[in-house]
C-alpha cells in the first residue's frame, strides 16, 4: 500500500496541508508527536488513527524530503 491511499490533499482542509484521509490529522502534526516520543501505538489509541496510517505519515514525509516538488512549489 502506498502512502497515496492513505494521505490526502484538499485546499478546503487544513489550507491544503497533507492530513489522514477521513480526518484533520496533518502530516505534520503526526510527525511532531513521533519526534517528542509518542509511540505509534499511543497515536493510534488517542487520535483514532491505525499504525498503517502513521507509517503512511513517514513514508509521506520521506517521498517529499527525497523529491524536487518541495523546492518547486517555494521557487528555489
Amino acid at each position: 500500500m502506498s502512502f497515496s491511499d492513505r494521505i490526502h490533499c484538499d485546499p478546503k482542509i487544513l489550507s491544503g496541508k497533507p492530513v489522514i484521509k477521513g480526518s484533520r490529522l496533518a502530516v505534520s502534526f503526526i510527525l511532531e508527536l513521533l519526534e517528542s516520543g509518542d509511540t505509534l501505538d499511543e497515536i493510534a489509541r488517542e487520535y483514532k488513527v491505525s499504525i498503517d496510517d502513521i507509517k503512511a505519515c513517514i513514508e509521506y514525509a520521506r517521498f517529499a524530503l527525497e523529491s524536487d516538488h518541495l523546492l518547486s512549489k517555494s521557487g528555489n
